[in-house]
């Protein structure tokens, strides 16, 4: 079910109601409703996941429970290595067999050698499996360190697991933040639904007419990449940044809104990277959730930056090799994962860390040195996003030299004005609100209702009238 369909338009407001007018009552009621609700979600895409999810789920509360009552050393290691043995271990299967199988292959044959009908599984990636598994693995591994307590609610943790409004995109909670949620009461609180509508629709926005827009041209252009200019790769590679960022954060705003509705606060998952003056600050801003997972679950405990400046080094290559290994099983995203490495080494060399303040904080315009810092990280972070977007290295590599030719200046080939001019817009909307949470909460509209109505209706009457064709959020694929 996707979150831009009409399908989900008619299962939002009947569980809103519900869970608020029938089932408010007793709060482990309310739990189980949501638990029902999220595996109805989920199960639309394909029920037979719901089993995965469930014995997923089952595995880590008893590793919880277990953890609870032991203190052996040994014995805590091992009820820990099966979460991880569990959980990896799907995803390995689902994600990662056949890309091992073929890649074993390849080195096979390079080496003279031949193997005789190699075994293939033929697997359905389960929708938001990276994304859950990284979840549940946080709260085995914080009861592991003594961080959280484990929860003897098995409904609340279930439906913690299985939160559709996160369920299959993130954010990737922590469940030292999101688990206690579901074990105190929740109260509707107007304030918050309206904060969380805001979110609901400046991320309908950001995905129906920014990144479903976009779609339709990087489709177009990196399937025929061979055959036009570099003006038009160029271009090509600018709308997919647009896409990337408009469909992936604006699912992000969506499902934190709809939290809100439902009385549950979930992290902040970007906050305007594309306004990063280097690659360390756009790192700090775009998959918040991603990125603190593994920098507290992965660069932490290899030793972090406390072993030397070489270890450092190593640490940081190590952490988006995994990043991009996430993302999918194709030598495209382990590339990608590695350029950023190497774009981020270089900070690790200053003193003191990168800037996380508000780039011009408090003034219209930028001053001349962080305007082109962003203009450089953004065209670093481009060049990047060809390599994620192209369906090999060598066609990335074939995209990138068709753009740096005397073409390049050249009139595009493939050309929107309409496009260019709602990403514009949005660049221009999301600089003036840089320092606030909504695009939708200007100052002057705060105390004008008219005004802030007025917003919501151009807001719809734009999605409405210039919402592109509906597109799958990229996401779903990792």
């Amino acid at each position: 079910m996707l979150f831009n369909s009409i399908q989900f338009l008619i299962f939002l407001p009947i569980v809103f109601l519900l869970y608020w007018f029938v089932f408010s009552k007793k709060l482990k009621l309310q739990n189980f409703f949501l638990l029902i609700a999220s595996y109805f979600f989920y199960g639309c895409w394909d029920w037979r996941f719901l089993f995965l999810i469930l014995f997923s789920s089952l595995v880590d509360f008893s590793v919880g429970i277990g953890l609870s009552k032991c203190e052996q050393k040994s014995r805590r290691k091992l009820l820990l290595f099966i979460s991880v043995f569990v959980n990896l271990g799907f995803l390995a299967i689902f994600k990662y067999f056949n890309f091992f199988i073929e890649n074993f292959m390849s080195l096979v044959f390079f080496l003279g050698f031949k193997i005789n009908d190699p075994v293939f599984l033929q697997l359905i990636l389960p929708v938001g499996i990276s994304f859950y598994t990284f979840q549940t693995l946080s709260y085995t591994i914080d009861v592991y360190k003594k961080q959280i307590q484990p929860t003897t609610d098995l409904i609340g943790f279930l439906a913690f697991v299985s939160f559709f409004p996160q369920l299959v995109a993130g954010p990737i909670e922590r469940a030292a933040n999101l688990l206690p949620q579901f074990e105190k009461e929740r109260y509707f609180s107007y304030e918050n639904a309206v904060t969380g509508l805001r979110h609901i629709l400046w991320g309908f926005v950001k995905k129906m007419v920014i990144a479903d827009n976009c779609a339709v041209y990087v489709n177009e252009i990196f399937g025929q990449y061979e055959t036009l200019n570099g003006s038009t790769l160029l271009l090509g590679a600018i709308f997919f940044s647009f896409q990337i960022y408009g469909d992936f954060s604006g699912y992000s705003d969506i499902a934190i809104g709809v939290a809100k509705l439902f009385g549950f606060d979930l992290m902040k998952n970007f906050n305007y990277p594309y306004f990063s003056r280097n690659i360390a600050e756009f790192w700090k801003r775009w998959h918040i959730s991603l990125s603190t997972w593994f920098r507290d679950y992965v660069y932490i405990p290899l030793g972090g930056n406390r072993k030397g400046f070489r270890r450092q080094v190593i640490n940081t290559m190590i952490i988006f090799l995994v990043s991009g290994f996430w993302h999918g099983a194709n030598w495209t995203f382990i590339v990608w994962g590695l350029l950023n490495a190497v774009y981020f080494i270089p900070s690790l060399l200053k003193k003191r860390s990168s800037a996380t303040e508000i780039v011009a904080k408090g003034k219209l315009l930028p001053s001349l040195k962080e305007f082109f810092q962003m203009v450089s990280t953004y065209l670093l972070t481009v060049l990047a996003w060809i390599i994620f977007r192209s369906d090999s290295v060598p066609d990335a590599v074939k995209y990138i030299r068709g753009i740096f030719n005397r073409t390049l200046f050249e009139r595009p080939t493939v050309l929107s004005y309409k496009t260019i001019g709602f990403v514009l817009i949005f660049i221009l909307l999301e600089w003036v609100q840089r320092e606030s949470d909504s695009p939708f909460d200007f100052k002057f509209s705060r105390s004008n209702r008219m005004i802030r109505w007025g917003l919501y209706y151009i807001a719809i009457i734009v999605i409405v009238a210039y919402g592109g064709i509906q597109q799958e959020f990229i996401y779903f694929q990792f």
